[in-house]
């Protein structure tokens, strides 16, 4: 399978660029963002195109995606108006204060990744690395010296992968009583100089 990656989601990908990041990150989003279809809606709706790197096959199916994070916004980012067209008001309201909690930081001094996901039938191909390298590349290209992430506590696989690719654990930050909202009770900052 040839693999090609690219600067940006092309349009036509936004509702499967949706999926497949509520398939990696649906788990721990579900309580807050659920249900899926409403969760799918919003997502599709607010996802950025220009904060993405994709990796496509041949026939431009998407296999995996890494979103970043700038001063500018996220991949997955959104406001309020976004969570009141897909959840009403009210919805939009309680939903606001855990995703502000848990997603409010940016970090300008280094680059910040804001998600990475493989579809299930690419994985183990090195997309997931290859992905990596091109953040690692866009932030060089930007001007950062570093790039920064952030994995939960529960998600040993991501971290073994994380740390074979130079990354290493910088703080360890508990999320407190939201650990009863997204399912886990802390988050590992990983840091790469680049």
């Amino acid at each position: 399978m040839r693999v090609t990656l690219h600067h940006g989601l092309p349009e036509p990908l936004r509702a499967e660029a949706a999926a497949l990041y509520w398939q990696a990150f649906g788990g721990k989003l579900d309580r807050v963002l659920g249900p899926e279809r409403r969760a799918l809606t919003y997502l599709a709706d607010v996802i950025r195109p220009d904060h993405a790197i994709v990796a496509l096959d041949e026939e431009g199916r998407l296999l995996g995606l890494a979103g970043y994070k700038t001063p500018d916004g996220s991949f997955a980012g959104g406001d309020m108006a976004d969570l009141r067209r897909a959840y009403g008001r009210i919805g939009a309201r309680w939903r606001a204060v855990p995703l502000w909690l848990l997603g409010r930081e940016v970090d300008n001094s280094r680059f910040l990744l804001d998600g990475i996901c493989v579809a299930r039938q690419a994985r183990s191909l090195g997309i997931g690395s290859a992905l990596l390298a091109a953040i690692c590349d866009e932030a060089r290209a930007r001007g950062y010296g570093a790039v920064r992430l952030d994995v939960i506590d529960t998600n040993w696989r991501a971290r073994q992968l994380y740390e074979r690719l130079g990354f290493t654990v910088e703080r360890r930050a508990s999320i407190g009583l939201l650990r009863h909202v997204f399912g886990f009770s802390a988050a590992l900052t990983m840091v790469k100089a680049v």
